[in-house]
């Protein structure tokens, strides 16, 4: 087997302590309540482009996480096509979020961004332990997204001004579950010092050691475990 490529055959950086992922930004919002949804909206598409950009400075990847909206033959820059091209509803939306060339996606089938898709592995890659959520609806495929991040002990940044949903309401009461819950970082993305996530990821490295990951500790013990009572039994003997 060839070893593992640290950098996915060179389109990604080496390592990168944070990521912003961007939750289906890219729709067209032809649904119920998607004309009440687009104003929430688009305020939060202001305040995410602005942290894309702080992000892009800093050299630090931008991965979009997209529903597939139930078209199996679909692909993202059909999506992105149709709602730039298509005069639908979320045009403005798509317009100041459009992917560009060093961006990454990751189609989705259901709510989670980790439910069937390629993002762990990308995020395994790119070696980030810090996610910054943000993204439509903040009650839905945000807050499964932020569930399953928190199942996988990533960091979790929800920037208040970067999430939204049908109602203010439901967005509020989001945003205090995955605070309270999940342990989210939800100030403000103005708020955010992408430096202060960084030092973080590093301390815990150092705490950790890089061959000392809970992951790997229990998979090395539970699997060598597993080694002895074979030889043991092999042999005769006994083991504990």
């Amino acid at each position: 087997m060839p070893g593992k490529n640290s950098d996915l055959h060179g389109n990604v950086p080496d390592t990168a302590e944070v990521a912003l992922l961007l939750i289906d930004v890219i729709n067209d919002l032809e649904f119920d309540g998607g004309d009440v949804l687009l104003e929430y909206a688009l305020p939060a598409a202001r305040s995410i482009a602005l942290l894309k950009r702080r992000l892009k400075q800093a050299s630090l990847p931008v991965i979009y996480v997209n529903d597939n909206f139930g078209k199996w033959q679909s692909d993202f820059k059909k999506i992105v096509s149709h709602c730039l091209k298509d005069h639908v509803r979320g045009k403005p939306i798509a317009e100041l979020l459009a992917p560009e060339d060093d961006d990454y996606f990751v189609l989705k089938p259901k709510h989670s961004g980790f439910f069937s898709t390629t993002l762990d592995l990308l995020i395994e890659y790119l070696g980030a332990r810090t996610l910054i959520l943000t993204g439509i609806a903040g009650n839905n495929c945000v807050l499964f997204t932020a569930n399953d991040a928190y199942m996988r002990d990533f960091n979790i940044v929800v920037p208040s001004d970067c999430v939204v949903s049908i109602t203010g309401e439901d967005n509020e009461y989001a945003l205090k579950q995955m605070a309270q819950v999940l342990k989210a970082d939800t100030r403000r993305s103005t708020e955010l010092d992408l430096s202060e996530f960084t030092r973080q990821a590093e301390g815990s490295t150092t705490e950790t050691g890089p061959d000392e990951h809970p992951l790997r500790i229990y998979r090395e013990g539970h699997f060598g475990n597993q080694e002895k009572q074979q030889r043991a039994a092999t042999e005769g003997g006994h083991t504990r």
